[in-house]
């Protein structure tokens, strides 16, 4: 178990949102408080992840091929 071997070296995670010390009840937080902030910035959009819309992800948008077979325009 490669989480037995951490604790038993003295190792811990430290939280991503301020660093500190994680315990096991918010893991991988410190704290409910912290385990929030970083449910607030995905659920606002805060959290993206990079991309490049290629020539034919526009051709789909504008053709509509997105959509769903059965919607109704």
């Amino acid at each position: 178990m490669k989480d037995k071997a951490a604790k038993d070296d003295g190792l811990r995670a430290c939280c991503p949102i301020c660093k500190a010390p994680s315990f096991a009840a918010y893991r991988p937080f410190c704290s409910k408080r912290c385990a929030d902030i970083d449910l607030h910035r995905w659920l606002t959009g805060g959290y993206r992840v990079p991309a490049v819309e290629s020539e034919d992800d526009r051709d789909r948008d504008r053709d509509g091929l997105d959509e769903a077979p059965n919607a109704q325009k």
